[in-house]
């Protein structure tokens, strides 16, 4: 059958505070005014109507309404129900630089520059990570925080789908993103520290160098998983027709492959869209880190209910004080 309880009970105890303030804030009686009339042997005493306050009965309901509704009435289930905590912590930290707009990446059949696949192929990705958190990292001429960890993946999916180039600069800072994502990944439980690094080109900004880095992860039991973004080739229309050319040759996929190694993580190259979205079904799968089974009972906000009904008598309260008045 289920109960009802309050999240703020203590406010109850305010319901009578109207009846206080009244009580202190009373007016003394007014006198009566005599009139002699001399053509009588007594005197006449006016009546004074008896005041009191207009709909104060009306009031004192939408009073106790209101505090209903933030004492917060809440209904809870009688069963309980079990759920199990499988997730990790993930800081993705997503390289901005200039070479992200090279457009050697198809999307919906159409080109598109590095940077537009990764917001959608990365998107993805977020929105299945339920049970998760995440947090993510902007990162070029240095590294910056864009979302703490979270389990809003919602918020973390908004960044991501708002990522653009030159937001941070137009150069690589790749030891500055692995150590700001050790430093936020530092605040979880050791066994469950992955950082996603994700870049086209070299470290050449900063002022951390990228093995220092991937040794203080290592030292920190975070895995990090590297991502080398780029086509390998790429045709553009010359003079003397199609040249075909390398788009990727400031990747530093020999660093990419130390740091994923000296963390016990993997280096996967993108070099199109749709192996990225295979990377992304492959981080998919990594195994998940189940905490202690824990319960809770179905529970449903019920506030609306008393509101509701307040805000409608304040809505009536002026038509009834004139039905009152008319009385009168």
């Amino acid at each position: 059958m289920g109960n009802i309880t309050f999240a703020w009970w203590p406010l109850l105890f305010l319901a009578p505070l109207p009846f206080i303030i009244l009580w202190l804030f009373r007016e003394a009686p007014k006198q009566t005014q005599s009139i002699y009339n001399y053509s009588l042997p007594y005197m006449i005493t006016e009546r004074e109507t008896p005041s009191r306050p207009a709909l104060w009965w009306l009031k004192w309901l939408v009073w106790l309404l209101l505090l209903l509704a933030l004492a917060r009435p809440q209904w809870l289930g009688d069963a309980t129900v079990p759920i199990t905590h499988q997730g990790r912590n993930m800081m993705i930290a997503v390289d901005l630089s200039g070479s992200m707009q090279i457009p050697d990446m198809r999307w919906n059949g159409e080109q598109v520059s590095r940077l537009v696949a990764l917001r959608h192929l990365l998107g993805q990705f977020v929105t299945q990570r339920k049970g998760d958190q995440l947090g993510l990292i902007l990162f070029a001429d240095h590294a910056y925080l864009q979302a703490p960890l979270t389990f809003d993946t919602t918020t973390v999916h908004h960044y991501v789908t708002q990522m653009q180039q030159g937001l941070v600069g137009n150069q690589t800072a790749i030891g500055e993103a692995i150590g700001l994502g050790v430093k936020e990944l530092l605040k979880v439980p050791a066994k469950q520290r992955v950082l996603i690094l994700l870049t086209d080109g070299q470290n050449n900004a900063g002022v951390v160098d990228p093995l220092q880095a991937a040794k203080v992860a290592k030292d920190n039991h975070v895995t990090i998983y590297t991502i080398g973004i780029g086509a390998r080739h790429f045709s553009v229309p010359t003079l003397f027709g199609m040249q075909s050319l390398n788009p990727s040759q400031d990747l530093d996929e020999k660093l990419l492959k130390q740091i994923a190694s000296m963390t016990n993580g993997q280096y996967f190259r993108a070099a199109s869209s749709e192996q990225m979205a295979q990377i992304y079904k492959r981080l998919d799968k990594l195994e998940p880190i189940k905490g202690a089974k824990q319960y809770y009972r179905p529970k449903q906000e019920l506030y609306f209910w008393p509101l509701l009904i307040a805000t409608l008598l304040i809505l009536i309260s002026p038509f009834a004080q004139m039905t009152l008045k008319g009385r009168h």
